[in-house]
């Protein structure tokens, strides 16, 4: 199970990783307005969620007394290179703590703001919050680029094209990997990891 989560993690990472590639410096710091947040300050929330959450999480609260919350969301950083180095700090935080993840502690009982979570439940619960933040990052970044930015995904219409290229690849009934960087459906392995 360990390996499926870090897998999924590395699938998020690299979405984030493909459009600061594609950002200058100014793009990074760019908002839309004064309510909105710029790819730095949700860089400096995700990694701070990320640092908090994952710091000694078998054994500590996720909700660090040390963390600034509301901090996250005013910018601090002056350069990209400074927003990347946090991003990679707090991915290589979340990495270590799931590679601490075992059959002994999945459904172990740890704390989020003093809420019980089953191990495997704090994993769900931060899936599904971080690609949110980093879908934001890519459509801010999608956004800035405009015609010259290089797709992360299928590209427009390339649909068939892409479905074609997963046919040939998966012929002979290949199930080895899977089908699609987010779809399990077709790997019976993973689909074992979830019978009870």
């Amino acid at each position: 199970m360990k390996d499926l989560f870090i897998k999924r993690f590395e699938y998020y990472k690299a979405l984030g990783d493909k459009s600061f590639e594609q950002l200058s410096d100014d793009q990074i710091f760019w908002q839309f307005n004064e309510e909105s947040n710029s790819i730095a300050v949700i860089v400096k929330h995700v990694a701070g969620n990320m640092l908090s959450r994952w710091t000694n999480f078998l054994t500590e609260d996720g909700e660090k007394s040390w963390r600034n919350r509301d901090g996250e969301f005013v910018n601090t950083f002056k350069t990209k290179d400074e927003v990347l180095d946090y991003w990679e700090k707090g991915w290589s935080c979340l990495f270590d703590a799931l590679n601490q993840i075992n059959d002994e502690n999945l459904y172990s009982t740890i704390y989020i703001r003093n809420e019980a979570h089953s191990v495997i439940d704090a994993v769900f619960r931060q899936l599904a919050h971080y690609p949110y933040h980093i879908g934001q990052i890519v459509f801010i970044a999608k956004m800035l680029k405009n015609e010259d930015w290089k797709t992360l995904s299928i590209a427009r219409n390339k649909s068939q094209d892409f479905n074609d290229e997963m046919k040939d690849k998966f012929s002979g009934n290949n199930f080895n990997s899977n089908s699609s960087p987010v779809c399990f459906q077709n790997n019976s392995e993973v689909r074992d990891d979830y019978k009870l």
